[in-house]
């Protein structure tokens, strides 16, 4: 999937080998452009509007697969089966609409059990050894990121999301070497690394980190009230969060603030894949169109 100025793309490869395209214009209620424009209040309406699309594109993605195996069911199956198969694909396009749905919501609610749960087991563990709040912050801040880190392992080694990671590491190495200017042939887009500094894996580790300040400035005497503090203060850490990215991106050449993009750079060793020559060639191929669509929209 990639966004253009005015449109966004995703790329499908068919079991057939075809290269299908969903586009979806890139259109933006007034209110919601005037949120874009306020300093922390508009990175929590890109993460809402960003997890909004990509369930869109997912459920697309989704619906092709179910196609397929459909298709393929049909061919090689008696009639009766194959009535019992398209039976069985609307229970799957059922499913596809629930992920869809579940998809807008799914970084709120993994943001929600990454901060309680540490907080609660840093709690639970060293909740009476010390007062000192700036350490049991950093400690939360340790769990969360070895939570987080066990978490992307584990679910990098079921061969569906090390796909998903592949293709991460695809559209990387194709915006960066449309950024660089070369030619964007399977060849030339493998020579490029599969790490970006604009990934929102930086976004992750930033949100850690600003989370150890930001609940550094406040007191809590209990286990509850400390998780109600931090359920608050969630959309301040992510506006915080977006800011600081912003920045980094920016001014990555400085050298100081080059370095804190690192983190963000490592994690996506865990996020992005070694992406095979036929994925990188879908990812062109969505590129190619997404760039298509904004040139006949900027000449009308």
């Amino acid at each position: 999937m990639f966004a253009g100025r005015h449109a966004n793309v995703t790329a499908v490869r068919r079991k057939n080998n075809d290269i299908i395209f969903y586009e979806v214009p890139r259109t933006t209620k007034p209110w919601v452009q005037k949120l874009k424009k306020i300093p922390l209040l508009r990175g929590i309406v890109a993460i809402l509007e960003s997890s909004a699309k990509g369930s869109q594109h997912l459920n697309f993605s989704m619906e092709s697969y179910a196609e397929d195996e459909l298709s393929e069911e049909k061919d090689g199956a008696k009639p009766e089966e194959s009535a019992k198969a398209e039976q069985k694909s609307g229970w799957s396009l059922s499913m596809v609409v629930g992920v869809a749905v579940a998809g807008i919501l799914s970084f709120i609610v993994g943001k929600l059990v990454f901060t309680v749960v540490p907080a609660a087991v840093e709690q639970l563990l060293f909740g009476h050894s010390f007062s000192n709040i700036i350490i049991h912050n950093l400690i939360e801040g340790l769990i969360k990121i070895l939570f987080l880190l066990s978490y992307l392992y584990i679910i990098s080694l079921t061969p569906l999301i090390k796909r998903l990671f592949q293709y991460h590491g695809a559209e990387h190495k194709v915006i960066s070497a449309y950024e660089a200017g070369v030619d964007l042939t399977v060849p030339n887009v493998q020579r490029f690394t599969r790490l970006h500094y604009r990934c929102g894996s930086s976004f992750i580790v930033f949100s850690v980190l600003v989370g150890v300040i930001v609940y550094s400035f406040f007191h809590w005497d209990s286990l509850w009230e400390r998780i109600y503090i931090r359920v608050l203060l969630l959309p301040v850490v992510l506006g915080i969060s977006y800011e600081a990215l912003r920045l980094t991106n920016a001014m990555r050449e400085l050298p100081v603030l080059r370095f804190l993009g690192y983190p963000g750079l490592w994690l996506q060793k865990l996020t992005t894949k070694e992406p095979t020559d036929e994925q990188v060639a879908v990812s062109i191929a969505s590129f190619n169109r997404m760039l298509e669509l904004d040139r006949q929209v900027s000449k009308a």
